[in-house]
């Protein structure tokens, strides 16, 4: 049976155990912040206990820390096994990790998450790149997790996840500006409406996800927005609307009474 340890449970990590497992993985889980409390997953006091020969290791935490959690678990993950990073970041973290996994032997993945995790839970769609792509596509394939491998070294999923994110964040951030906008004169309604119908059948359900999404996870995505804007900047492209963006969302992150 393939064991896969998943380090993370919080929105996506909780969602990912939980299906794996469902699906006849055999799950581990390291959180100390959060208690997953579903007796299909193992969730393990240490981080040593949960890697313990594990076949495929998922890290799922907050971006800005991937680089620090996976040098503090490569030097438990045997030698073989795959280390996907699921984090959103920029390219440069992902080649940092995998000269790190090559170091002790391990197998590392790049993946960018193509698609809300609340939606399909570990069906998302998943894009992977690294010595380690074809191996976890393989290895997560039984059990029902589409991972498309992209030729060529880590850095290059996330770069393109990135680019992904110039439309999905700006379209959020525009919908914004709009609605906060019309709320001001007393058209909100009718622009939602608008809004919605533009956006294609589940129009009314993706308008909630952009507004409401950007709220809750402000924090997050502003992380995720600064990397993209520095990887259109090393391209040398404009990087005009992400900025905007990120001014959105460092707003929406800050507290109110701040």
């Amino acid at each position: 049976m393939t064991t896969i340890t998943i380090l993370g449970l919080g929105e996506a990590g909780s969602r990912y155990a939980r299906g794996l497992a469902g699906a006849g993985a055999e799950v581990r889980g390291y959180d100390p912040a959060h208690e997953l409390g579903d007796p299909a997953v193992t969730q393990t006091p240490t981080l040593e206990e949960a890697l313990a020969g594990a076949d495929v290791v998922v890290s799922l935490v907050a971006g800005h820390i991937a680089a620090s959690i996976a040098d503090d678990a490569l030097p438990h993950v045997r030698a073989g096994a795959v280390y996907a990073d699921l984090n959103s970041g920029a390219p440069e973290v992902k080649q940092r990790i995998a000269s790190a996994a090559a170091v002790r032997g391990v197998l590392m993945a790049d993946v960018a998450v193509l698609a809300p995790v609340v939606r399909a839970g570990h069906r998302t769609p998943l894009l992977a790149s690294g010595d380690g792509a074809t191996t976890l596509a393989d290895a997560l394939a039984p059990f029902g997790v589409p991972v498309d491998v992209l030729e060529g070294p880590a850095g290059d999923a996330s770069r393109l996840r990135l680019l992904r994110s110039v439309f999905m964040k700006g379209l959020a951030a525009l919908t914004l500006e709009g609605l906060t906008a019309a709320q001001a004169i007393g058209a909100e309604d009718w622009l939602r409406g608008q809004i919605a119908a533009e956006l294609g059948p589940d129009g009314d359900a993706l308008l909630e996800r952009l507004v409401d999404g950007s709220g809750q996870h402000a924090v997050r995505r502003a992380h995720e927005v600064r990397a993209a804007v520095a990887a259109l900047e090393a391209l040398g492209t404009p990087a005009d609307m992400s900025r905007a963006t990120l001014e959105w969302l460092e707003r929406l992150a800050t507290p109110r009474d701040a």
